[in-house]
């Protein structure tokens, strides 16, 4: 995506995620996150196109804090896979928003990037 289109800061964070629909469930590793959506490795086995949806669950720093959000693909290339996220519980977008902040380091642009994603 064309960096001038983009709102959402992206954080690296490498991490295992896990897929699942109704089609069957596949692990991958996570390249980066931020308050939108996720950018991960696509995983072996997994065939998909733009516009199917999963359930993304996904292992912070603190293993107890498991990050679950409904996605949509984006797009795919070079064995590369982004997800919009349609919906995050309370729980899992307090762990997100706390991952962005340590991450970016600047309060000011979360909040920024907070009240967009709730005008979004």
């Amino acid at each position: 995506m064309d960096t001038e289109k983009r709102r959402f800061s992206r954080i690296s964070f490498v991490t295992d995620i896990h897929l699942v629909n109704a089609e069957g469930s596949w692990d991958a590793k996570l390249i980066d996150a931020s308050l939108k959506g996720i950018l991960a490795t696509m995983p072996d086995g997994w065939h998909s196109k733009i516009g199917d949806h999963y359930l993304v669950e996904m292992l912070t720093d603190n293993s107890d804090a498991t990050i679950r959000m409904e996605v949509s693909v984006a797009h795919i290339k070079e064995q590369r896979a982004g997800f919009r996220c349609e919906h995050i519980d309370l729980d899992s977008i307090s762990h997100l928003r706390r991952l962005v902040e340590l991450n970016l380091g600047d309060s000011e642009i979360l909040s920024r990037e907070l009240a967009e994603l709730v005008d979004a």
